[in-house]
């Protein structure tokens, strides 16, 4: 019995996170344009880093472990939507040429076959 309702708390603690998520991604807008969504991933690099020392702190205290200070992280000058459209230009033009290439390229196999059955 006690299995039971323990696996029914985890599955309400797993959709309860699932659902937040989605609400979250829904209320910032993050699958919407890539302006907005970039505009979200700084305030997430500005925000995340102070919470998760105030964080580390109150598990000290309660806990009364020392946890050790982490590295500060590496800064990027990476612009993720310029990196994401080159990659989805290049995917669509790869596709776009494909049927013509493979016509291209059987034609030439079965030029090079009949030459060698000659």
């Amino acid at each position: 019995m006690v299995s039971r309702v323990w696996s029914m708390m985890r599955f309400l603690i797993k959709g309860s996170v699932a659902g937040g998520v989605v609400y979250l991604v829904y209320d910032q807008e993050l699958l919407g344009p890539s302006d907005k969504s970039q505009a979200a991933l700084q305030r997430a690099e500005e925000v995340v880093p102070p919470a998760m020392y105030q964080f580390s702190q109150y598990v000290c205290e309660q806990t009364g472990l020392k946890i050790p200070q982490l590295p500060a992280p590496p800064k990027f000058n990476f612009h993720i939507r310029e990196s994401w459209n080159s990659g989805i230009m290049t995917v669509m033009s790869a596709l776009s040429v494909a049927p013509s290439k493979a016509c291209e390229y059987t034609k030439e196999g079965w030029e090079y076959l009949k030459e060698r059955i000659k």
